[in-house]
């Protein structure tokens, strides 16, 4: 008996165009692992982790040199890091989870949770939202960090009497503030009446799967393959201790693996559920715009329009510590990027791979800012010292008609981009926005979700 063979032409159009976009991923993905060891080399980076996620689906994950340069053992997806203010994404979670169940709501004062919160000579502490602190629109410039302190009761008394800068009303301005910001954590603690990290980890971390997440510095030494963090001193890294951040961990304690935050990740692209989409999508509405093309929103940065779809992301930046974490919703895109350096270019490397991801240019950028020519006296306006209360310090100068930017011991060239922003030139464009008071002074700058206010000589 002789059987016949009838193929379908369609199904074998079909075979060629999975074989075809198959080969173009490994093309891209290769074009994407050159790019990543060409920012390691040039930023020194010992360690790079990245993972990516397509409708619960990892479609790519890898781990780039080592998490160790003493005894060299390479960085895998399981290698654990901090993960920093990516932490922030967690509680802002939480406490959408309690509004979601009738808890608390965004627009309570702060003040209906935590009575004791008081700013000494601000009159309108009630003014002071749940919204507020999610957004960092407080009003309330950054202060200095004390991370002894034990306990949010002790933080509530230190809140109180430490000196601080007044930008503006409630909702006017944004500036990161991590010690307002970790107030949710105390706020979670009074509505739940359990502990924050329990909380988080009842909510998240154990119904997630999340086995290589922790907020614990113990609980860390009993894992294997975590990284040593790296701060760059004379051009080389050097190994550092791991922050021990006391109550600053609301906002910033977690470390984990990218493959785990592939898994929280899900939570945002419908793959997972623990919170409603009414709520996710609350997160991730724009509440004040930032720079560029980008927004803040409920402890998520977000991009709407890039390339049709909406890029929604936040970093992260401790001692040893630069990550990047963020999903694209219309596409079920999370991805995840940590390393084990400060201040190197984790957001640029998670740009590239969700350029990859969705099939674009790998240098694509979020938004690419204008050229603008200043004349003298308005670049002149600008020079000055600029201090947060974090101690970060900018120093702005005009050298030979060039506008320069030192931070943290590197210097930049800056190019004007309008009237009162100037752009330093790195891997990917970061705008400096100047305010101006009514006699066309300046008096602070935004950088990097932060006013720095000008220090008067």
């Amino acid at each position: 008996m002789c059987f016949i063979s009838i193929t379908n032409p369609l199904d074998d159009r079909m075979k060629y165009q999975k074989s075809w976009k198959g080969e173009m991923q490994v093309s891209q993905w290769a074009e994407f692992e050159a790019f990543v060891e060409d920012i390691m080399k040039a930023e020194h980076i010992p360690g790079v982790a990245v993972a990516v996620s397509e409708n619960g689906k990892t479609i790519y994950q890898k781990g780039f040199g080592t998490r160790d340069l003493e005894t060299n053992e390479p960085v895998t997806p399981d290698t654990i890091f901090g993960v920093a203010s990516v932490t922030k994404s967690f509680t802002a979670l939480a406490i959408m989870k309690l509004v979601e169940e009738g808890k608390l709501q965004i627009a309570d004062p702060v003040t209906k949770y935590l009575p004791q919160f008081q700013l000494i000579g601000y009159d309108d502490i009630d003014d002071i939202t749940i919204h507020h602190l999610l957004s960092h629109t407080t009003g309330i410039a950054t202060m200095k960090r004390v991370e002894q302190l034990d306990g949010f009761d002790e933080h509530l008394r230190y809140i109180n009497k430490v000196e601080r800068t007044v930008l503006g009303r409630p909702g006017e301005f944004i500036c990161y503030n991590n010690d307002l910001f970790l107030l949710l954590g105390a706020i979670i603690e009074q509505v739940t009446g359990e502990s924050y990290q329990d909380y988080i980890k009842k909510l998240l971390l154990k119904p997630l799967g999340m086995n290589r997440t922790t907020y614990s510095l113990d609980e860390l030494q009993s894992f294997d393959n975590v990284t040593t963090p790296y701060v760059l001193e004379d051009g080389k890294p050097k190994p550092c201790e791991w922050p021990t951040l006391g109550n600053y961990a609301v906002g910033g304690g977690i470390r984990s693996t990218v493959k785990d935050l592939l898994k929280y990740g899900n939570v945002f692209v419908a793959q997972q559920e623990i919170i409603g989409h009414e709520s996710i999508a609350r997160m991730a509405e724009p509440v004040h715009y930032t720079s560029g093309n980008s927004f803040y929103g409920y402890a998520l940065q977000i991009t709407p329009n890039y390339s049709g779809v909406t890029i929604v992301e936040h970093g992260g930046g401790q001692p040893g510590v630069s990550s990047n974490f963020g999903f694209i919703p219309e596409r079920g895109i999370v991805a995840a990027v940590l390393t084990n350096l400060s201040d190197v270019s984790a957001s640029a490397i998670w740009l590239a791979a969700v350029n990859t991801a969705l099939g674009l240019s790998i240098d694509q950028k979020r938004s690419t800012e204008p050229h603008f020519d200043m004349k003298p006296e308005q670049l002149q306006r600008m020079v000055g010292t600029y201090r947060s209360g974090e101690g970060l310090e900018v120093n702005i100068t005009l050298e030979d008609q060039k506008m320069m930017a030192t931070v943290s011991d590197k210097t930049y060239e800056l190019r004007a981009s309008d009237e009162s922003t100037l752009v330093v030139m790195m891997p990917i464009e970061k705008p400096i926005r100047f305010f101006f008071d009514e006699d066309n002074d300046a008096w602070a700058i935004f950088l990097g979700l932060r006013m720095l206010m000008k220090q008067v000589s």
